[in-house]
């Protein structure tokens, strides 16, 4: 900011609020284009009334002062907009802030009802696995059983075989 006059004037702005101030920029062309008409009238208005002011330097001096205060007015409605415009800037980015931190609680919270969703029916599963792998060693052991009652029946067969009527029935018979 600069001084200039007794009052503050504002020279430069960052690259991101100029951007937002395009549609801004527009109004206060316009803005500027009354003011500059006024301006118009003013100056007019003065110069006219400058013929009949006695000193050749008088209605210069009373131009110079108007066109101070208007270069003043101007600058000081360029700062009031700049202004404004950060106020709705600030306020926009606010309400962006809680609008973006509301969807994403919902986004958690619709995850999390999903997750809950998906370790229910993966519970299940385990469940059943665990029950058909319950049953599978069961039928295993009953497998084993089964196995070692045929090689039981199947020795005793040959056992019986065994008894020596005849040496053919022996080598026939062997096991």
């Amino acid at each position: 900011m600069e001084r200039h006059g007794g009052h503050e004037v504002r020279v430069g702005m960052p690259p991101n609020e100029l951007k937002e101030q395009e549609p801004q920029a527009m109004v206060e062309s316009r803005e500027y284009q009354q003011d500059e008409d006024n301006y118009d009238e003013e100056v007019g208005a003065v110069a006219a009334s400058a013929n009949w002011k006695p000193g050749p330097f008088s209605s210069l001096d009373s131009s110079i002062e108007i066109l101070k205060k208007k270069a003043q007015e101007l600058i000081e409605n360029i700062n009031e907009s700049r202004q404004k415009d950060h106020t709705l800037m600030t306020s926009f980015r606010d309400s962006l802030k809680i609008k973006v931190s509301d969807l994403t609680e919902k986004l958690e919270e619709r995850m999390y009802q999903v997750y809950s969703h998906h370790s229910k029916i993966i519970q299940e599963r385990l469940q059943e696995f665990t029950q058909k792998m319950a049953k599978i060693s069961h039928l295993e052991m009953e497998l084993k059983q089964v196995c070692h009652t045929v090689e039981t029946v199947y020795k005793d067969l040959c056992v019986q075989a065994e008894v020596p009527t005849s040496e053919q029935n022996y080598k026939d018979g062997e096991c």
